[in-house]
């Protein structure tokens, strides 16, 4: 578990994110070069997620702000698409010795959880890919508009005790109208149900999130496992999209989903929670500032869905 995000109970990208995981190394093979990183405390990842091999004496970066990591490097096949047309996104895991990752641990019910979303964070998907045997990752998707993206690989090598959180540019073509960070409030509905944020992101100290979720006016009790648990959080940092991935401490169906966090510095957060509800997976979306700070200014949003 990283020591940017504590999750003090049961744990499942993301991805980072949400995107939501926040290492040191330079791009190679395809892909985007490294971001450049604002000072934070820990890696954060979810599910246990962090970096493969043994910790260095340093403090960490959040994950997914870079594309290469303790000798492991995100390397997308195309990195350039057309907004609103379907497309099969290709990448590879490259170890050490520059070939492809072919084998993985299973975390959560997959091996590899990948997050797609644009610098301005307003919509958001949770992709499971299907792996060949050449180690090379497939993934059917759209982006709905033009712009710059983000795509978060999340996922533990065969072999290493600590998983990590990779990061790359994905560039979309087409007509790009930029907009503000998304505001919320804490309440906002999707397919029918009524979300509910409770709590604060508090830098540098534990702090709780509660979400409740209703239907018609009634609480919802009958939530489905996703991905191992009964919701599933992805946060991403506005401006550089350092990547938080949590899971509840919540073991009961609903209509409460707790979650026990950190955040890694002061500053916005978009929060993306997943929860299954008769055999079907819903997206809520908040923008959340930490205690004390003021949230990127924007108009109300609807809530997007992946």
């Amino acid at each position: 578990m990283n020591t940017a995000l504590r999750i003090t109970a049961f744990t499942a990208g993301l991805a980072a994110a949400f995107g939501f995981a926040l290492g040191v190394g330079n791009a190679t093979g395809s892909g985007s070069s490294p971001k450049p990183a604002t000072a934070a405390h820990a890696t954060a990842a979810h599910g246990g997620h962090g970096a493969g091999g043994p910790e260095p004496a340093t403090e960490h970066l959040p994950g997914g702000l870079q594309i290469s990591e303790r000798g492991y490097t995100l390397s997308v096949e195309n990195p350039f698409v057309t907004a609103g047309s379907p497309t099969d996104l290709r990448f590879r895991i490259l170890g050490a010795d520059g070939k492809p990752v072919t084998a993985y641990q299973q975390q959560h019910e997959k091996e590899l959880h990948l997050i797609v979303t644009p610098r301005d964070l307003s919509t958001f998907q949770h992709l499971h890919p299907t792996l060949a045997a050449d180690g090379t990752w497939s993934a059917p998707t759209a982006v709905p508009t033009a712009g710059e993206y983000r795509v978060f690989a999340d996922f533990t090598p065969a072999g290493s005790s600590e998983g990590l959180t990779l990061g790359a540019d994905l560039h979309a073509a087409g007509d790009l109208r930029p907009a503000p960070l998304p505001q919320t409030g804490r309440t906002v509905t999707v397919d029918g149900y009524t979300v509910t944020l409770g709590g604060d992101l508090t830098p540098e100290r534990s702090g709780s999130l509660k979400l409740s979720v209703s239907k018609d006016g009634k609480p919802v009790t009958d939530l489905q496992p996703y991905l191992g648990a009964y919701g599933h959080l992805v946060a991403l940092r506005a401006g550089d999209l350092a990547y938080l991935h949590v899971h509840p401490d919540t073991t009961t169906p609903g209509p409460e989903i707790g979650f026990t966090t950190t955040a890694p510095s002061t500053g916005s957060y978009r929060l993306f929670l997943d929860f299954k509800h008769q055999d079907t997976v819903h997206t809520a979306a908040f923008t959340l500032a930490t205690s004390g700070n003021t949230a990127a200014p924007g108009e109300p949003a609807t809530d997007h869905q992946h």
